[in-house]
């Protein structure tokens, strides 16, 4: 489902360049190449050490050989965010684009891809659901954990997280808006989305915080709200400063 997600960045890369503050910001079907080559390495590396170090630090020290072992599976979509940041900032450089510019740009052709990868690890029953209801009419068993009615878990996130977050953030980035507020938009849907989510998937690890238990991702998506409102708060202090702003 990989090249799924990157034939997808290319096709939505390809309807952006064709609104007219993009175009007019000077981006090029050249400059999507350069940005999709600069993704993957930051999404394969950043994917994988967030495995590492956010989900399962005390197993990949045990065995470190298997952090390089990427066909095993394994990659966390924080950490390929993270990663894919640090892509675009080295690219931003020797563009001559601003990093949030960039982020702006990509920020509406992530969900889909994310969506992408999800029905993925549902195709490969990975990521199962918490346990569901009988009941429940689409409550499915993952016959390689065990004989239980669980939520559907990848699906949900690939509708909710993926699907949902894009028709949102694509009808909001479809007109001029202030610098950073598009990668603030995204930011702030996916943590919420996610954060819901994370309700009906088997956690990888748990944590209590003042007497509440989240999840892991749970965890890491509320800075990644946090994150996100920050970045709308200072977009929308200076609403003359709107994507196509010369740079």
């Amino acid at each position: 489902m990989y090249l799924v997600a990157f034939a997808q960045f290319l096709l939505l890369g390809r309807l952006r360049l064709k609104q007219i503050q993009v175009r007019d910001a000077g981006w090029t079907k050249k400059d999507l190449d350069d940005m999709l080559f600069y993704g993957v390495l930051g999404v394969v590396i950043g994917g994988r050490l967030g495995e590492v170090v956010l989900y399962r630090p005390e197993y990949f020290f045990l065995h470190p050989v298997e952090i390089l072992e990427l066909w095993t599976g394994g990659m966390s979509f924080y950490g390929g965010f993270i990663g894919v940041a640090v892509a675009m900032m080295f690219w931003a450089r020797k563009r001559g684009f601003r990093l949030m510019e960039v982020l702006d740009f990509i920020a509406p052709l992530v969900p889909l891809g994310y969506a992408a990868g999800r029905i993925g690890n549902f195709i490969n029953g990975e990521l199962w659901g918490r346990i569901a209801d009988p009941s429940l009419p689409w409550a499915m068993i993952w016959p390689n954990v065990d004989m239980l009615p669980r939520h559907p878990s990848p699906i949900y996130q690939a509708l909710l997280d993926g699907v949902l977050v894009f028709i949102i953030l694509w009808r909001y980035s479809s007109r001029p808006r202030p610098l950073m507020a598009v990668s603030g938009m995204f930011a702030l849907l996916y943590g919420s989305a996610r954060f819901f989510t994370e309700y009906f998937r088997t956690p990888e690890f748990e944590v209590h915080i003042v007497g509440v238990t989240l999840s892991g991702s749970q965890m890491y998506s509320i800075p990644m709200v946090l994150l996100g409102i920050v970045l709308l708060s200072f977009a929308y202090q200076d609403r003359n400063s709107l994507q196509n702003a010369p740079h």
